[in-house]
């Protein structure tokens, strides 16, 4: 049996990666003042920058029914004869329940996985049901077991400003420019389910980070106390960041946990859109096979 494994861009995973990896990617569109983009393609992170502190009208929807269709077709044609397909999380959008009744079609052949996860934890499920794909599992397996684990993650986003989640309508005006005035970095979180506030700090970005990496040495002791730091996989992630911040959010993140396995991809164009430029994350999931 010859199994692939299907994801979307909002795990961070780019093209490149993805054919290294023998991962097989769904683009997820952004539009752009009525013109649709591809995070990686005909966008690049530095554009995409521009058009968000341009003002430009920026909007983020999920790939057409057909385009979803069009990729297992492929697949099949090229002699799988299983897909295992990985959205975003069902509670942050309604792709995943889109592709769910679509593959009602193709029964035993199509298994949408209902993650719960985005960015750098969606990326780790993706991961494992690679390695657990090379281990001969079916996709009814691989997708029992990504589920069964799927609330077995935990993310932090901070936000340089509120400016962003004001225009998507996710917080008020008058929130926005206070936060502004008094130099507030909102700390946001991703527990699965939804986006929900954590905390906030005054002042530097670096505050925010150990903010956000006392809250994984939290999760670490309640969440995760039983498992062992092999099976857990800690993700960093940012946008609209310099390299020498990439580098320094990388180094603090080594320096609290240097036991865990740490990697860093750029933070999804989904998330991007609302959290603007000067963002930075961590996910934490456990993945073990």
């Amino acid at each position: 049996m010859k199994l692939a494994i299907l994801t979307d861009t909002n795990s961070g995973i780019s093209s490149q990666e993805a054919q290294e990896r023998g991962v097989f990617l769904l683009d997820m569109p952004l539009i752009i003042d009525d013109k649709v983009y591809y995070q990686g393609k005909n966008l690049t992170d530095s554009d995409f920058c521009q058009a968000l502190e341009g003002d430009q009208c920026v909007t983020t929807c999920h790939p057409s029914l057909g385009n979803l269709v069009k990729s297992w077709e492929d697949l099949f044609k090229q002699g799988f004869d299983q897909v295992v397909y990985i959205p975003m999380s069902s509670a942050l959008s309604s792709s995943c329940s889109s592709a769910k009744l679509l593959a009602e079609s193709y029964p035993g052949r199509v298994h949408v996985v209902d993650n719960h996860r985005i960015s750098v934890t969606q990326k780790a499920s993706v991961l494992k049901a690679l390695a657990l794909a090379h281990k001969n599992k079916t996709g009814q397996e691989i997708k029992e077991d990504l589920e069964k684990e799927a609330l077995r993650a935990t993310i932090y986003l901070s936000v340089n400003n509120l400016d962003y989640l004001k225009k998507g309508g996710r917080v008020t005006p008058a929130a926005a420019a206070i936060a502004s005035v008094l130099n507030i970095k909102p700390i946001l979180t991703i527990q699965g389910e939804k986006i929900d506030s954590y905390g906030r700090v005054r002042g530097r970005i670096q505050r925010a980070q150990k903010k956000m990496l006392l809250a994984i040495q939290k999760d670490l002791k309640e969440k995760f106390s039983q498992e062992s730091l092999d099976d857990l996989s800690l993700g960093l992630t940012g946008f609209g960041i310099s390299k020498d911040l990439e580098e320094a959010w990388l180094d603090l993140a080594r320096e609290a946990f240097p036991q865990v396995r740490i990697h860093y991809d750029p933070l999804p164009a989904s998330i991007a859109s609302h959290t603007g430029p000067g963002a930075f994350g961590i996910g934490l999931s456990l993945d073990s096979i």
